[in-house]
Order: structure tokens, then sequence, then C-alpha cells
């Protein structure tokens, strides 16, 4: 059975054949389209490492089906950086030491962009920690990465404020 689907995956429009539905997008980015900053730790949605943003929002990529994201947009860790410039998220996680070995950050970076754009960080770093809960960091740079995230936050809000202006 071949399934042809379409996506745009880091905002260049795809067209993929798969020879099997239960490819999960996981294994297409990482097995097939060689887009291996998405990690692959538990392949069980425990651990956040696959984190991508699916038509904005953030999900596991171990737990979708590449066939159920038919026509979606999917931005990887990949598709953050503008060239050379870095997303503020990822400069606040340099700058705040929010990592250690560096395995959950893709994953973490991804949903931190995903908890911004939902409007869901609000400006507590333990709220911060609770909607992110589901990205675990083995190193437990939780501290760090809840600062950068609040970080990033206040500098996208102070750019969109400054370009409205």
């Amino acid at each position: 059975m071949r399934l042809s689907l379409s996506m745009t995956i880091n905002g260049t429009p795809r067209r993929i054949e798969l020879d099997d539905p239960r490819v999960t997008l996981l294994d297409l980015l990482r097995e097939r389209l060689h887009l291996t900053g998405t990690k692959k730790g538990c392949d069980r949605g425990q651990c956040g490492a696959c984190t991508v943003l699916l038509d904005g929002r953030r999900i596991n990529a171990c737990l979708a089906l590449a066939a159920s994201c038919d026509g979606s947009t999917v931005q990887t860790i990949e598709g953050v950086a503008q060239g050379d410039v870095l997303h503020p998220v990822q400069a606040a996680f340099i700058e705040h030491d929010a990592f250690q070995c560096g395995f959950c950050t893709p994953g973490q970076i991804m949903s931190a962009i995903g908890l911004i754009q939902e409007a869901q960080a609000g400006n507590d770093p333990e709220r911060v920690k609770e909607a992110m809960s589901g990205n675990l960091c083995r190193c437990g740079a939780y501290a760090g990465i809840a600062a950068a995230v609040l970080d990033a936050q206040a500098r996208m809000d102070a750019q969109s404020r400054s370009e409205a202006a």
C-alpha cells in the first residue's frame, strides 16, 4: 500500500511517498527526510525529545502517524533559526545555560516556542515548568529552561510591540 502525502516541512512544501501507513512522523523526519534534530528518546510519548510543531501546536512526533499529518505544516528544530540568526528561544537557552548534555534541547526548544505561541507561558517559572512537564531533562536543567522561556517571551513581546509602533 502506497500513500502519497503533502506536507510543508520547515517552510518547504514536500511530496512524500510512504510504503507503510504505520510510519510515525518522527521516523519520517529522522530516517527518510534526514532531519535528525528531532530526537527519539522513549518512543512512547513520555519524554518530549521528539517535540515538533504541527500546524503551530506542540506534539510528540513519536505518537503521530505520518499519514495523519497529510496537508499539515510541520516545524522542526532545523526550521527555527533564520539563517545564522537564532530564534529568540534558542538564544535564551544559550544565555541561561538551559541545557547540559543537549539531548533534550531540541524538544525543549520546540515545546518552549509552542508554549509561547499558545500564550501559555505566563510570567511564573513554576507555570512554565508545569506547562513543559511533558519534556524531561535527565540533567535537571529545569531552572535554566524556565528562565530562558520567560526571557525569550519577554524579548518576543518587546519585539512585537516595537514592530507594531
